[in-house]
């Protein structure tokens, strides 16, 4: 967790880097494009609660532009990964899917009428806080019965720490591992994460409807979310029609597709300007 101003200095010397490499300076860098857990109102740049900062309410693209004298754009992490699906992966030629992640929080980014979802106060999509039990286990938001406060990876190593007892050295990796190697403690954890995660699905395919569900993030490297009894789980709990559901695909991309979905937001957003700067030039 950092201060608003001491992330906008990690960012920069980041992006410093990276120029660096291209043989660039920051000063070459039409836009900035970030992607950050939490409730963000993108048009704004503003970032209402996030797990990554110490503050809420924080003006997150001034902070950082004024800082890096570089036009910044932020936007919800799950829905730039949803522009990377869109612009280079598996939703390119879909107009209505869904790409929900699944790290150390869950998250969803939503395409209707080939357009991004947001809500209207940024609070949209979040799929992770649908409550799946009332007055269930506690959720990093605060509130409980979140669905990330079962599958998301905290979630997991809480349930195994209070289990085993073991307070120090546990890592979700070792849970899982437990698991599919039979121990019934770690199997019991992992298999409620997946009666979850299935709810979680076949609720959103009765609200949404869509063409496609991509299931893309490191917990996607394990199969206990998207085991064949989950999607089967998730299919009988959906509205039953002559017609097939929607299709259930993983895209187990690398850390970079957080930085690909940032790349295309501040793309668009550097075309957006360029395009209203000539319109009045014209005018």
């Amino acid at each position: 967790v950092f201060a608003p101003a001491e992330l906008a200095a990690i960012l920069g010397e980041q992006l410093d880097a990276l120029a660096r490499k291209v043989g660039r300076g920051r000063a070459d860098v039409s836009g900035f494009g970030i992607g950050i857990a939490g409730i963000v109102d993108a048009p704004r740049g503003f970032v209402h609660w996030s797990p990554s900062l110490d503050a809420r309410n924080v003006e997150f693209a001034d902070v950082i532009g004024r800082q890096l004298s570089v036009p910044t754009y932020v936007d919800n992490d799950a829905n730039l990964v949803a522009v990377a699906e869109k612009t280079f992966g598996l939703g390119q030629g879909h107009s209505d899917f869904i790409v929900v992640t699944i790290e150390s929080g869950v998250g969803m980014g939503i395409y209707i009428g080939d357009e991004i979802y947001r809500g209207t106060r940024g609070c949209g999509a979040e799929f992770g806080h649908t409550k799946v039990h009332l007055d269930g286990a506690l959720c990093r938001c605060g509130q409980r019965g979140c669905l990330e406060a079962y599958v998301a990876d905290y979630a997991l190593l809480r349930e195994a720490m209070i289990a085993s007892g073991d307070h120090a050295g546990m890592v979700v990796d070792k849970v899982l591992s437990a698991a599919e190697a039979g121990d019934p403690v770690a199997k019991s954890i992992v298999d409620r994460a997946g009666r979850m995660f299935a709810m979680g699905l076949a609720n959103l395919v009765n609200i949404f409807d869509p063409e496609l569900i991509i299931l893309a993030g490191e917990q996607m490297l394990s199969s206990h979310l998207y085991a064949e009894e989950v999607i089967e789980a998730m299919r009988g709990s959906i509205v039953q029609i002559d017609k097939a559901p929607p299709e259930v695909v993983i895209h187990k991309w690398d850390n970079l597709m957080w930085a690909r979905g940032g790349a295309a937001y501040a793309l668009d957003k550097v075309q957006e300007r360029a395009l209203a700067d000539m319109v009045d030039y014209a005018g």
